[in-house]
């Protein structure tokens, strides 16, 4: 049997891909029609946001919200991958960095940056992952990005071996930035480099650990959260008059109601998720239709 439409709130574990995450909701949601919403490594853990038949529809929309992580920078040490995973290619000993020197440099990576993305990344470079080019020997020299970071602060500092210097960093960011190359930059910025030794997200939009389930719990029992109450958990709501879900579900526009830019989750009287509407050019576009 199907599962119903909507998110399953997942607590990925280290080890395991995103793409490994959705074979094994595809397997417990008995559908192929599963997808995700913001990558997450091998070695990252936290909250992964899985989408079941029709929710999978939201997806690109939940993509776009902010997330937060909690992660441990190691200084003195850079990575090929920004990360654990990969090979040290330089350093310098990190014991003179002073707690007021890492936040000064965490503080110079907040707020809207350009922020160039790891080599070894999922990006498309002429039709290929840069990954695939990095591992070929070919890594490329990938343009910087406008990203968002609200928030970076470094804590704990601690000696981590001979000249390498362990710090915990608290990160809320946007869509698109990567959290290796804040490690990258901050080690930089340092002169002595910088690589994550773990990363868990905490919180992709209004889904946070306390909603996240193991795979193991999911197993035992598929907790989905229904697809209208997903979308107005993430999205403003706009009720819908009886006409209104008649002349949407056919594609049809809406008079706009104020809701300014974004998505908006428009509901039917009974609770139903008609569509995700957009307000542009004076009218309510449909994003996205769900029912029938």
């Amino acid at each position: 049997m199907t599962a119903a439409s909507g998110l399953v709130i997942v607590d990925k574990p280290a080890g395991l891909t995103s793409h490994d995450v959705v074979a094994r909701i595809r397997r417990l949601a008995g559908t192929r029609r599963v997808g995700h919403a913001g990558t997450l490594d091998p070695l990252a853990t936290g909250v992964l946001v899985v989408g079941v038949e029709k929710a999978t529809r939201l997806l690109g929309h939940l993509t776009l919200t902010d997330k937060e992580y909690l992660a441990t920078i190691r200084l003195g040490q850079a990575t090929d991958t920004g990360d654990a995973e990969g090979t040290v290619v330089w350093g310098a000993p990190a014991g003179g960095v002073t707690r007021v020197g890492g936040r000064a440099a965490a503080a110079a990576l907040t707020g809207e940056i350009q922020q160039v993305p790891p080599a070894v990344s999922a990006i498309k470079v002429n039709g290929r992952r840069a990954y695939q080019l990095a591992r070929e020997g070919r890594a490329p020299a990938l343009a910087a990005r406008a990203v968002t970071v609200p928030e970076f602060i470094i804590s704990d500092p601690r000696p981590a071996g001979a000249g390498l210097l362990d710090v915990t960093a608290a990160v809320r960011c946007s869509s698109g930035t990567y959290i290796r190359a804040l490690a990258r930059d901050l080690g930089e910025s340092l002169e002595v480099g910088g690589h994550l030794t773990m990363l868990r997200r905490t919180r992709v939009g209004p889904y946070d650990l306390g909603q996240a389930r193991g795979l193991d719990e999911l197993a035992a029992g598929l907790q989905v959260v229904p697809l209208a109450e997903a979308a107005a958990a993430a999205f403003p709501v706009r009720p819908l008059t009886g006409a209104e879900v008649d002349s949407l579900s056919h594609g049809a526009s809406l008079s706009p109601a104020g809701a300014g830019p974004g998505p908006v989750a428009a509901l039917a009287p009974d609770g139903t998720l008609v569509a995700l509407v957009e307000e542009q050019d004076g009218r309510a576009r449909p994003l996205a239709v769900f029912v029938p």
